[in-house]
C-alpha cells in the first residue's frame, strides 16, 4: 500500500483503500499468481485503480454533545481543538520475544509404590508453598522439574488435584491446596 501511493507523486496516503489492498491480496493467494512482481504489483495496481475521495478536514474536534450521555464532556486533555496535519509518524519494531526454554522430550520415570509419595509430587507441593497465592502455570511448573514433558506435568497436576493436594484454579493454573481444618465436633443440641 506504501509503495502504490508512492509511486503515484502527490497521491495523498490516506486515499488507499484497505478492503481493496486485502481483496486483491486473497484473489492472487488464492490463484497463486502474480505475487512477487517488481515494481508495485498487483495489489499497487488495483490500489491505484480505485483510490478513495480526498479525506475531508475536521471543522471541529471530537466530543461528546448528547446532554444524556454516561460519559463525561472533554476536558482539557492535551489533544488540539484544530485539526493538525500528521506530518511525521514513528513506528518502533520491538524485537521477538525470547524463546521460552524447551522442556524435556520424554519423562523419566519416578514410580514410588503404593501409599508412597514420589519425589516430583514432593517437589512441585514444596514450590507451591513457597508462593501459596500464586496461579502456577503448568509449563512453569514442568520448566523448574526439568525431568517431565509438559504432557506428563498436565496429568499428574490433574490427578493431584482430583486427590486434594493441590487446588486447580482454572485451565492450566494451579496454587497450594488450603491447609486442611482440623474436624470438631459440635457439642449437641436441646430439643
Amino acid at each position: 500500500m506504501v509503495e502504490a501511493a508512492e509511486s503515484r507523486p502527490g497521491t495523498d496516503p490516506d486515499r488507499r483503500g484497505f478492503t481493496i489492498a486485502f481483496q486483491a491480496a486473497r484473489d492472487l493467494l488464492t490463484r497463486a499468481e502474480g505475487i512477487i512482481e517488481q515494481g508495485i504489483g498487483e495489489i499497487g495496481r488495483r490500489l491505484l485503480s480505485a483510490l478513495l475521495p480526498a479525506r475531508r478536514f475536521r471543522i471541529g474536534t471530537r466530543k461528546v454533545k448528547s446532554p444524556i450521555s454516561r460519559y463525561a464532556e472533554r476536558k482539557l486533555d492535551g489533544r488540539p481543538d484544530d485539526s493538525q496535519a500528521v506530518t511525521s509518524m514513528t513506528i518502533t519494531a520491538l524485537p521477538p520475544p525470547s524463546p521460552e526454554p524447551p522442556l524435556p522430550a520424554t519423562t523419566i520415570p519416578q514410580y514410588a509404590g503404593p501409599g508412597r509419595t514420589s519425589n516430583r509430587m514432593t517437589r512441585v507441593l514444596a514450590l507451591l508453598q513457597t508462593e501459596p497465592q500464586r496461579q502456577w502455570r503448568a509449563r512453569e511448573i514442568a520448566e523448574l522439574l526439568g525431568d517431565v514433558t509438559l504432557v506428563a506435568t498436565y496429568r499428574q497436576l490433574a490427578r493431584w488435584a482430583e486427590r486434594g493436594l493441590i487446588t486447580r484454579v482454572r485451565t492450566g493454573r494451579y496454587t497450594a491446596a488450603p491447609p486442611a481444618t482440623p474436624f470438631r465436633l459440635r457439642p449437641p443440641t436441646k430439643r
